[in-house]
């Protein structure tokens, strides 16, 4: 897959806000454009990047490793990001994250066995005082749960099952 092949107006509306010489700072929103198209970030989009923005491929994929928002593999359909980070953990994250992998039989970056749901530990999501909390990544959307409980995190897990059987019927 071509970026500017499959998307040429997003990719030109990007290239169009930075300056010829400064355009390697449209990395991120094109990344996040492959990462639309695919849902996750494929060496040939990395590669295709690098290429648009004259940067090497191991610099494109620095970018992706170290943002929690970008993947460069194909996991489940929702990214459970939960934040363990020590603001978190002191109101119960980890032993949060312990007992929703236990309810769902994987370990932390495991995808449930219906491939709904990929488990990731993260640090800092902005809601310290809000914790246990997690960030639910889906396609081009994120929503954030706070305040969780294991209890409701399975409900949400189990609505959206419901709704994936719905949208497959």
């Amino acid at each position: 897959m071509s970026l500017e092949k499959t998307f040429p107006r997003e990719v030109a509306e990007i290239l169009a806000k930075y300056p010829p010489e400064h355009k390697r700072s449209a990395v991120m929103p094109l990344l996040y454009l492959a990462q639309r198209a695919d849902g996750y970030i494929t060496k040939e989009a990395m590669r295709d990047i690098a290429g648009l923005l004259d940067m090497s491929v191991t610099d494109v994929g620095g970018v992706v490793g170290f943002y929690t928002l970008y993947h460069d593999k194909e996991e489940g359909k929702y990214r459970m990001q939960v934040c363990t980070d020590l603001p978190c953990a002191l109101r119960g994250a980890e032993a949060f994250l312990n007992e929703l992998c236990e309810n769902l039989g994987v370990q932390v970056g495991e995808t449930s066995a219906d491939g709904l749901v990929t488990i990731e530990k993260v640090m800092c999501l902005a809601a310290c005082d809000k914790a246990p909390m997690f960030q639910l990544q889906s396609g081009d959307a994120i929503q954030y749960h706070e305040n969780m409980t294991v209890e409701r995190t399975m409900e949400l897990i189990e609505t959206l099952r419901r709704a994936r059987k719905g949208a497959a019927s």
